[in-house]
């Protein structure tokens, strides 16, 4: 008991300086300097980017690649969507108040031109293996962009080891946490189920997982937002005032004092960042496995991710809990203060659409870190026992929904925040390829709207 304490007290400490101001700033900074770097790209093209989400042409569906730009973006979202939209942001308001919602606006926002550049890298990079499966990512651009393959490696540990925790474990035991106290289920019945549903898709490789998050992930965050929504609209009149709040808290002297970086502004950025994960390079992994024609223009669909997971769906739950309490949280944090918010307004109809959304959130966390893990092991092992990976993935989904994983989650959370580092050197470093590529596809981008515009003018 005693080591374990120890250990435990150890990951603490890590956990407080891996995540600490240097991280934050750069993870910040490096959305910032890409940005400029690119023009101000987000601003310019996220119409564009959410048409190619949710409209691709039928050209880029006959390329070489896994899943279709829908479905590497589902899957990214399956990943990033999960416990830290509902107890995370919960969490950033406690901790850092109202204005550490607009801390997180602003993360997102220069997120959205970090994620755009791993995506683009992430597809440049990618390599086809003998099964004419794509693999991609931070270790495939840190190895073959920037000639660094020790990094590679290094990225690819942390990722396979943060795969278990962040990605699987801590997702389960949520899950069976909620189960128990909301419908008092056994926790040995909610793994047991959890691990067969995970199984079902999992085994079946990046293809099912594609298939069923192009399914699941839009109808759970619909849910989830509609909820939200219904909160919003018939209570109208608090909206003003709880935007106010956020705003006048996001530069009050607890946000811009306090160190390196204030209260609020810490938590709204870390939360943010631990939400969407622009800067982690875990999503592009998904990006990789895309059918497409030009990496800018996944990059683009990638970039979107951002907007959906921290400026909609975080946004709703930030908002309703504003609206809810104003500064006082009535001594509760994360996903129980968000199922409390939602009661205030709704009843218990609030409770189990809270309750819901964190169950089918986390289930798809684990579906889409799944195959982040698989591919950070197939890279460090050559592709080899890739099947033994999965069972063995599947196999801690159950272990994670009986057990105590307070050391588990720091573990991974430290993981996690290792994975960042040379992700983030490979971004900057290999920004110039990025924007050439960007430049490239511009080019390329303006001439279909062109010809799209002659057609239309030809068939009118």
């Amino acid at each position: 008991m005693g080591e374990l304490g120890a250990i435990h007290s150890f990951l603490e400490s890590a956990s407080g300086i891996v995540w600490g101001p240097v991280l934050l700033i750069l993870l910040v900074g490096t959305g910032i300097y890409l940005t400029l770097r690119l023009g101000f790209l987000q601003f310019k093209t996220l119409p564009y980017a959410l048409k190619l989400a949710f409209k691709p042409g039928k050209k880029q569906e006959k390329e070489k690649g896994d899943i279709s730009h829908y479905q590497a973006l589902t899957t990214a979202l399956a990943a990033t969507i999960g416990t830290g939209n509902i107890a995370g942001v919960a969490t950033a308001v406690v901790l850092g108040g109202p204005g550490a919602v607009f801390w997180m606006w602003i993360t997102a926002v220069f997120g959205m031109a970090t994620k755009y550049a791993e995506a683009i890298l992430a597809v440049k990079y990618r390599v086809e293996g003998k099964d004419g499966k794509m693999s991609g990512g931070p270790m495939y651009y840190l190895e073959r962009g920037l000639k660094q393959k020790w990094l590679g490696v290094l990225f690819a540990i942390f990722g396979a080891l943060a795969a278990f925790g962040i990605g699987n474990m801590v997702q389960s035991n949520t899950v069976s946490d909620v189960m128990d106290s909301t419908f008092n289920v056994n926790p040995w019945i909610t793994g047991i189920l959890l691990t067969i549903f995970s199984a079902l898709v999992i085994v079946g490789g990046i293809k099912s997982i594609g298939r069923v998050t192009a399914f699941f992930v839009p109808i759970m965050a619909i849910f989830y937002v509609l909820g939200a929504l219904i909160i919003i609209f018939l209570n109208a009149d608090l909206v003003p005032a709880a935007f106010g709040l956020i705003f006048s808290d996001a530069f009050s002297a607890n946000a811009v004092g306090g160190g390196i970086l204030g209260t609020v502004i810490r938590y709204g950025v870390a939360r943010g960042v631990f939400s969407n994960e622009a800067g982690l390079g875990s999503a592009p992994i998904a990006a990789a496995a895309a059918r497409t024609d030009y990496p800018g223009r996944q990059a683009l669909v990638s970039m979107t991710q951002v907007f959906i997971d921290t400026i909609l769906v975080c946004t709703m739950t930030g908002l309703t809990i504003v609206m809810a309490y104003g500064q006082e949280y009535a001594g509760l944090d994360g996903a129980d203060l968000t199922t409390n918010a939602f009661q205030v307004f709704l009843g218990d109809t609030g409770m189990y659409i809270v309750t819901l959304g964190v169950i089918f959130f986390a289930f798809s966390t684990i579906v889409g870190w799944s195959y982040y893990g698989e591919k950070c092991f197939g890279y460090l092992t050559g592709n080899r026992a890739m099947t033994a990976y999965r069972v063995i993935f599947v196999a801690f989904v159950l272990i994670g929904a009986i057990a105590q994983l307070d050391t588990v989650w720091l573990f991974a959370d430290v993981m996690n925040g290792l994975m960042a580092f040379p992700n983030l050197i490979g971004l900057l470093l290999l920004s110039g390829v990025v924007a050439a590529e960007t430049k490239k596809f511009l080019k390329v981008a303006k001439e279909e709207k062109e010809e799209e515009k002659r057609a239309r003018y030809n068939n009118s």
